[in-house]
């Protein structure tokens, strides 16, 4: 019982040594690569890189993200069908961004009716490598939305967003 014991760890330790010795050329080999980030990662892609996340979608079959939105994360959904990024009014008051009464004077229409939003510009939104820079939303009042909205405001500014096989793929 002791030689299979033996030889088992000396695999073990030939293993081990293959993989150390292979982990450099898998980094190697994966900077080569278009980075494509997880929209929770902190990673740096190179400059002259694309900008590229991939979104898989959740069991409802929609698409969640957590972008920063003026150096504050916010829970949204991707909704190609939206014009604006939509934010609820948690999310806005969160970002510091309080309209007044008045200002709710935009009309859109949503799967429950009409309702009154008030616009705003955010200053950035990034998600994962992806930065958008002034984009235009919509501020939904109190209870007329569960999660603010990933809209057309700051889709149509990537170069290009597709799905496939699950996955949502952005490229800024």
């Amino acid at each position: 019982m002791a030689r299979p014991a033996l030889l088992f760890l000396g695999f073990g330790g030939l293993a081990a040594l293959i993989a150390l010795g292979s982990a450099g050329t898998l980094d190697r080999m994966a900077s080569k690569r278009p980075a494509i980030a997880n929209a929770g990662t902190n990673e740096q892609a190179p400059a002259n890189a694309d900008r590229v996340l991939a979104v898989h979608a959740d069991y409802h079959g929609q698409y969640v993200v957590y972008p920063s939105i003026d150096n504050y994360r916010v829970r949204m959904m991707v909704d190609t069908g939206a014009s604006f990024v939509v934010l609820t009014d948690a999310d806005a008051r969160a970002l510091g961004i309080r309209p007044d009464r008045a200002a709710y004077s935009v009309g859109l229409s949503t799967a429950n009716g009409m309702v009154q939003g008030a616009r705003t510009k955010l200053r950035e939104v990034r998600l994962g490598d992806i930065l958008v820079r002034d984009v235009d939303a919509i501020v939904l009042p109190a209870g007329a939305l569960s999660i603010s909205l990933l809209g057309t405001s700051f889709l149509r500014r990537l170069r290009s967003y597709e799905v496939q096989s699950g996955r949502m793929i952005l490229r800024g």
